[in-house]
C-alpha cells in the first residue's frame, strides 16, 4: 500500500499501544542482549502523563521481563502477545496455559538446536521461542521443523511466525484482543487507539485500531500489512515519540506512574 508521507498529527485524546523489539528499541542478536537507554525510560514516563496514562506496552516478552528492562516504571502492558495483561490499576491477569504441550515442543525445539549453537531456545514459561538471527542460513530448516512440530501438536498451540524467530504459545489473545481489552476500560476508554509496532506479530493491532478508526504504525521497510502508516527506523519513531511528549503534558509530572 501507499503510505502517506507524514505521520498522523498527535491530538490529547489518542491511547497509544507500543511494541517492544524492533519499535521502541532495536532488536539483538539474542534477547537478553538488549538494554534500554534512560532516555527511553524517560520518554515513557512523559508520553504516560502526555495521554493521560492511556499508554501501554503490548509485548511478546513477559512482564517481569518488560519490568526489568523498563525499571523503574511499571507501566500498564500486555506481555506473551496477551497472555499475561497489567491492567492500569496494576493487577496481572493471566490466560490459562498448556503446560505439558509447552513443555513437549520446548524438549524438541532444545533437541533441535544441540547440533547448532548460533541457535537459540528461549523458554517464557507460558510460551516457547526458537531464535536463528544468528544463523539465518538455517531459516528454511528451522521453519520446516516448527511446521512439522505445529503438526505434532495439534490446535491446543499456535505457532507463531516473527522476524528470525518462530514461537509456540496456547490459544489464546492476540495483540488485537489486547487492543479491545484496554479500549473497554478506563484511562483508554473513548480514546482514539495508535498502535505503533514492527512485525508480523503486530498485525493483529494494527487491524484492531483499523476497526476502530485509529492509527496504526509499522516501524521499517516497506512490506505488506495492515498498518496504514509507516516510519523507516526504531531511531526516528523515538524521535517522532519525543516530539509528541514535548507538546503538551495533560497532567503535571508529579502525578506520573512511579513503580510499585
Amino acid at each position: 500500500m501507499a503510505f502517506p508521507d507524514t505521520l498522523p498529527e498527535p491530538i490529547d485524546e489518542w491511547a497509544l499501544f507500543l511494541d517492544v523489539d524492533g519499535t521502541l528499541i532495536e532488536i539483538a542478536d539474542a534477547p537478553d542482549a538488549v538494554s534500554v537507554d534512560p532516555a527511553m525510560i524517560d520518554l515513557l514516563q512523559r508520553l504516560d502523563r502526555r495521554f493521560a496514562h492511556a499508554l501501554a506496552l503490548v509485548s511478546g516478552r513477559e512482564l517481569a521481563t518488560l519490568d526489568r528492562l523498563f525499571q523503574p516504571l511499571r507501566l500498564t502492558a500486555a506481555g506473551l502477545h496477551g497472555l499475561e495483561r497489567r491492567v492500569p490499576g496494576g493487577e496481572i491477569e493471566l490466560s490459562d496455559g498448556a503446560g505439558d504441550r509447552i513443555r513437549q515442543v520446548r524438549d524438541q525445539l532444545t533437541a533441535f538446536v544441540e547440533s547448532d549453537a548460533r541457535l537459540l531456545v528461549e523458554d517464557k514459561g507460558m510460551t516457547v521461542a526458537l531464535h536463528y538471527r544468528r544463523a539465518p542460513d538455517r531459516a528454511e530448516d528451522v521453519l520446516a521443523f516448527a511446521e512439522r512440530l505445529d503438526t505434532e501438536v495439534g490446535r491446543a498451540l499456535v505457532l507463531q511466525r516473527g522476524k528470525m524467530v518462530v514461537e509456540f504459545r496456547p490459544q489464546g489473545p492476540n495483540k488485537g484482543n489486547i487492543v479491545d481489552q484496554f479500549m473497554a476500560e478506563a484511562p483508554f476508554a473513548g480514546r482514539i487507539p495508535v498502535f505503533i509496532g514492527d512485525d508480523v506479530t503486530d498485525e493483529d493491532g494494527f487491524a484492531a485500531v483499523n476497526q476502530r478508526h485509529g492509527h496504526s504504525i509499522r516501524v521499517g521497510p516497506d512490506e505488506k500489512t495492515e498498518a496504514r502508516w509507516r516510519i523507516d527506523s526504531v531511531a526516528e519513531l523515538c524521535a517522532w515519540l519525543a516530539s509528541l511528549a514535548d507538546r503538551h503534558a495533560v497532567h503535571p509530572p508529579e502525578t506520573a506512574q512511579e513503580p510499585t
